[in-house]
């Protein structure tokens, strides 16, 4: 008898460690009375430097267009079929392994570390001193060929993503793979980002509105999140109180019948 009551206080305990709280599964919570706030501006984002295998587009405009057809590959016939990312992929300046891009005429061009907006003058800078007249008005473009990020683990539709923004938010990002699930950690969500000496794994817990201000909170080209299960899961008790009553119900039943059909033998 003594065995079963310890088995039955187990069974009850196991059940409420299992159930998953409204706390674990609420994003950006405020931290005591709940009001409404203004959050204070966020500092400026340091501006994204360049890392290999980013791609850029590169666009250039001025009154001879023919003399800058070289340098916008993008309207080529045999490019012509492709569209979106395709396009982009075919018609973007990947970063190599050595941190420089290739450019029509203008050569190899370092531009690890750099940002966009360096990238822009340095090519200017090459286009007055090597190609225009210096009565040459020329207009140069540097962008990002959007953000791509992959995200695994507890999300609803894990794999990678390529947004044409200048800025994409983690909450953006989950929002856009559909949602991290009810087992998935969002107090501890890993970030993998490149950095020019290698890897670095970052943190930030999305229950906390404090998140808005960690330096993790903006994806960057080439991150890799990742979303971890809950203890929970591995319990695999349910994750809600009518799941885990369902199932301890469903244990205590078993072990009746097998306890019952002991006796009568």
């Amino acid at each position: 008898m003594k065995s079963t009551y310890l088995l039955l206080t187990f069974l009850v305990l196991l059940g409420f460690t299992s159930c998953i709280s409204t706390k674990q599964l609420t994003y950006l919570q405020q931290q005591g009375t709940q009001v409404d706030t203004i959050m204070p501006i966020r500092k400026q984002q340091e501006p994204y430097r360049l890392q290999i295998n980013d791609l850029i587009s590169i666009r250039i405009k001025a009154l001879d267009q023919q003399l800058m057809s070289m340098f916008n590959p993008i309207g080529d016939e045999a490019n012509s079929s492709a569209s979106g990312e395709e396009r982009l992929y075919y018609d973007g300046f990947r970063v190599d392994t050595h941190g420089k891009i290739r450019v029509p005429k203008l050569g190899e061009l370092t531009v690890l570390g750099y940002t966009v907006d360096e990238v822009r003058e340095l090519i200017e800078k090459r286009l007055s001193d090597d190609f225009l007249k210096e009565t040459a008005e020329v207009f140069v473009t540097v962008k990002l060929s959007g953000i791509r990020y992959t995200i695994n683990g507890e999300i609803g539709s894990p794999g990678s993503n390529s947004i044409f923004r200048d800025e994409l938010t983690i909450m953006e990002a989950i929002a856009n793979s559909g949602d991290i699930t009810l087992t998935g950690d969002r107090t501890n969500v890993v970030i993998i980002r490149q950095y020019p000496l290698g890897q670095k794994i970052h943190h930030i817990d999305l229950t906390n509105i404090e998140a808005m201000n960690s330096p993790y909170y903006y994806v960057q080209p080439n991150d890799l999140i990742l979303i971890n299960p809950l203890p929970q899961k591995s319990l695999g008790a349910g994750t809600t109180a009518l799941q885990s009553f369902t199932t301890i119900l469903s244990i205590i039943t078993a072990l009746t019948t097998a306890v019952l059909l002991f006796i009568t033998l």
